[in-house]
């Protein structure tokens, strides 16, 4: 199973991928976001939402200026998140995120998957976009 959505970014590319690679900047409350180490493969990062147990993840893969991915272990399933970067022009990125649902007890997940993501994927990755615009030139 996945979900997929592109959004075109008025921002550079460079700051596109600064941006997003910094975990400081993850806003989805009530959501919150921890990593132990640099933004690179095996760094292992934790999502808390206030009721739940934490939900560690890892990176598995950074392609500087193009994609990054994240893994969250189910039981026997995992969970991926992919983001991808393209160069529009000087001034516009498109950003893609593909969230990827696999492994033998997939279809267990699914439909919380789909219920928790699919809902919010376009309007959050639009608030991204609008949050990134404003941003541009304010933010290190």
């Amino acid at each position: 199973m996945q979900l997929k959505h592109s959004v075109l970014v008025d921002v550079s590319l460079d700051f596109a991928w600064r941006y997003r690679t910094d975990i400081t900047t993850w806003k989805d409350p009530p959501a919150t976001f921890a990593l132990d180490g640099p933004f690179a493969p095996g760094s292992r990062g934790v999502t808390t939402i206030p009721g739940m147990e934490p939900m560690p993840w890892v990176i598995q893969e950074v392609k500087p200026r193009q994609s990054f991915a994240l893994e969250m272990p189910l039981k026997q399933a995992t969970l991926r998140f992919e983001w991808h970067f393209t160069r529009i022009d000087e001034t516009h990125t498109r950003l893609t995120q593909r969230i990827v649902l696999s492994g033998e007890n997939a279809s267990a997940y699914a439909g919380q998957v789909k219920a928790g993501f699919g809902p919010n994927l376009a309007s959050g990755m639009q608030k991204l976009a609008e949050e990134m615009k404003a941003k541009q030139g304010l933010w290190p």
